[in-house]
């Protein structure tokens, strides 16, 4: 009967279902004010790069192919004893991959550049280096104006 009495008064255990907090962002705390007070002590790492003497090869000569506003190609190549002499000649899209790999047979590692202007379609510029890429050319790149 002592069971019997016991549930009717309610004095049954049930668990807990609740978790104390309390204690968890105590410890979190004390990390933090640890973490805060040792930061300044911490040297942070420094990446010393080496430094080299001047190179003594000269900077290649790019081949620069000029994308002017109406979409029309120019190609200029600024080696010594190049044959336009650093002017620029008007090139079709067809017939641009020819005439740098035949300027590039000379100098297989030749950078050709290509100089968009402002005004010029994204696909124009595009185009180009598409088609500079489709014919192997390895090193291309895109020539912009510093900001001020």
């Amino acid at each position: 009967m002592a069971v019997l009495a016991r549930r009717i008064a309610g004095s049954r255990r049930r668990m807990m279902s609740d978790i104390n907090v309390v204690p968890y962002i105590d410890v979190m705390l004390v990390l933090v004010v640890i973490l805060m007070v040792s930061a300044p002590f911490v040297n942070p790492s420094l990446v010393e790069l080496p430094s080299v003497g001047k190179s003594t090869r000269a900077p290649d000569a790019p081949l620069e192919v000029i994308v002017k506003a109406d979409g029309s190609l120019l190609l200029r190549d600024r080696s010594p004893g190049s044959a336009s002499g650093g002017q620029a000649v008007p090139v079709e899209l067809d017939q641009l991959l020819a005439t740098v790999k035949s300027r590039q047979k000379s100098r297989p590692d030749t950078p050709v550049v290509i100089a968009g202007d402002k005004k010029a379609h994204y696909e124009s510029v595009t185009r180009v280096l598409d088609a500079l890429y489709k014919g192997n050319v390895r090193r291309v790149g895109l020539v912009v104006k510093p900001s001020e």
